[in-house]
């Protein structure tokens, strides 16, 4: 386990710290209201994270992910012709914006907020070997009145070193008080459906 200040403090995680992370494990003095998680196995689409800085407003982030021919992606999408689906090489780099939000010392659930375009020129497959991920920051920014933090960046997704999608302004926000901590129990936040804006 990290300190608060020593994961702000790093530029680099394993596979192991963003397993811990996904778990809530990665930080033992979490801040009130530290509640973002990456996504568990099989969702989690991330590797390592090879490099996170930031300057100013703006930073970059490079992440990997290992193709397995085993990937469960590849058992249904599609049979006979296995691909890895786009969105998810779109929600790896979500993750990443999010991951980013929590690194730079934002609070909150992390929610994907959308992107502007996105362009698809080649594929993953079975037997490739790594995918990577190459994220400009444009901007980030906390909100204190909103009890918010939102992220902007500029996206390439790599394939054994060749650029296959490219992804402009992928947004993501923390927010607080949106939490589901006693799933699968019924509660307040058990229902999903259109977040308020202020």
């Amino acid at each position: 386990m990290l300190t608060y200040d020593e994961f702000r403090g790093r530029s680099a995680f394993a596979k192991e710290e963003l397993l811990a992370f996904a778990y809530g494990r990665l930080v033992k003095d979490p801040p009130e209201h530290f509640h973002a998680r990456l996504p568990a196995p099989p969702m989690l689409m991330l590797d390592r994270i090879l490099e996170i800085s930031a300057n100013g407003p703006r930073g970059r982030i490079v992440a990997e992910r290992d193709v397995h021919l085993d990937d469960w992606f590849f058992q249904c999408h599609f049979l006979g012709d296995p691909v890895q689906p786009g969105c998810l090489g779109l929600d790896a780099v979500w993750q990443l914006l999010g991951f980013y939000c929590n690194w730079r010392g934002g609070v909150g659930s992390g929610r994907a907020l959308g992107c502007g375009e996105v362009e698809f020129f080649g594929q993953i497959r079975p037997r490739d070997e790594v995918v990577r991920f190459e994220v400009d920051v444009r901007r980030y920014a906390e909100l204190p009145a909103a009890g918010a933090a939102m992220v902007i960046g500029n996206a390439s997704v790599l394939v054994d070193d060749d650029e296959i999608y490219r992804i402009q302004k992928a947004r993501v926000g923390l927010f607080r008080d949106i939490h589901y901590p006693d799933f699968p129990l019924p509660s307040e936040r058990s229902r999903g459906g259109k977040m308020e804006r202020e």
